[in-house]
């Protein structure tokens, strides 16, 4: 955690230097605040990651001496055969076009999405997969 803290930081340091110029050159009040705001988050996210590493274990990505294995391990489950994000990304697909065609096209997505997160939620409830 205390290299992706010292990365934010300077990765702030970065963008302040960017949104003083931006701003000197442009002269351009919506992109220099919004640069300055990614500076203001990158300051906070910066400060919590190097905060929080002197709280916690040395991971493996601080010690330089060690290899990719260290860090090695069960990342989590995920179902191999589901077919529900296919249906929320065709759902999310016509949602955004319907932004752009026409309202009335979420009258088609609403119902993709939901019957896919339904489908995702309650995947492994019934079936062949209810024990997993």
């Amino acid at each position: 955690m205390k290299i992706q803290g010292k990365m934010f930081l300077w990765l702030s340091f970065f963008i302040l230097i960017m949104a003083v110029v931006y701003g000197v050159w442009s002269k351009e009040p919506v992109g220099t605040t919004a640069l300055f705001l990614a500076f203001g988050l990158s300051v906070m996210i910066g400060y919590y990651l190097a905060f929080t590493a002197k709280r916690v274990d040395e991971m493996a990505q601080d010690n330089l001496e060690a290899d990719v294995a260290d860090e090695a391990g069960e990342l989590g489950f995920f179902s191999p055969h589901s077919w529900q994000p296919l249906s929320l990304a065709i759902g999310g697909a016509f949602a955004f076009m319907g932004v752009v065609f026409g309202w009335w096209l979420m009258y088609f997505s609403a119902p993709l999405i939901l019957i896919g997160l339904w489908g995702w939620v309650y995947e492994y409830y019934r079936g062949e997969n209810q024990n997993q």
